[in-house]
């Protein structure tokens, strides 16, 4: 690897722990066949992340009601109890993150899909997004992870060169845009797993 000098956070599963489980599993009984069914068939990935990348949330729940009647009461909620889903941010990862900044070593930025709409929320509930030198919200751009123009957007925006740049994400699919753009990645699992690659990398 070459020398590393810039450093990219993914925010939701890395440093954020944010699930519709939190108000999926109850409203399904507990019974995760049923809650993953409704996620693969009603309020899907590609249907969330198309608000990340900047479509109204209002619209789209009224859309997808249309399309789904039935589940209205359901469809209703993944919105409209957004909140609850937004849960802690994931300390192991805050405290490398923290370590990362006061080594002073390198520029950290963060780049997340997540809705313009929503984002504010975050921003004043977690702190630590404050140590960042800047963000990419994708709901902003009007793009997303995995697509090309939102990583350049960030290589350019903050003047990193991808080759000395590191991306950190939980999603694999955004791990391999990353590397096609010869941005050097950690996909992501758990803190301590994280905490070794750094080591490995000698970051940290």
């Amino acid at each position: 690897m070459n020398k590393i000098k810039n450093i990219i956070f993914d925010l939701g599963g890395v440093l954020v722990d944010w699930s519709p489980d939190y108000v999926y599993l109850k409203e399904f009984g507990g019974d995760v066949e049923k809650m993953n069914w409704f996620y693969e068939n009603i309020c899907t990935m590609d249907w969330n992340e198309n608000q990340d990348a900047g479509y109204s949330m209002k619209k789209a729940t009224e859309e997808r009601i249309k399309m789904f009647p039935k589940y209205k009461k359901l469809i209703k909620m993944y919105y409209g109890r957004w909140d609850e889903m937004l849960k802690d941010s994931i300390k192991g990862s805050v405290d490398l993150l923290q370590r990362l900044v006061e080594s002073k070593k390198y520029k950290i930025i963060a780049l997340t899909n997540w809705s313009a709409e929503t984002f504010p929320k975050a921003l004043n509930k977690f702190e630590f997004l404050n140590l960042f030198e800047g963000i990419v919200v994708s709901g902003e751009e009007k793009t997303r992870k995995p697509f090309k123009k939102i990583y350049k957007i960030a290589l350019k925006r903050y003047n990193l060169e991808a080759e000395k740049t590191l991306f950190i994400d939980d999603n694999l699919r955004n791990i391999i845009a990353a590397n096609k753009l010869s941005i050097q990645t950690i996909h992501f699992k758990t803190p301590e797993k994280l905490e070794n690659e750094l080591k490995k990398l000698k970051l940290i």
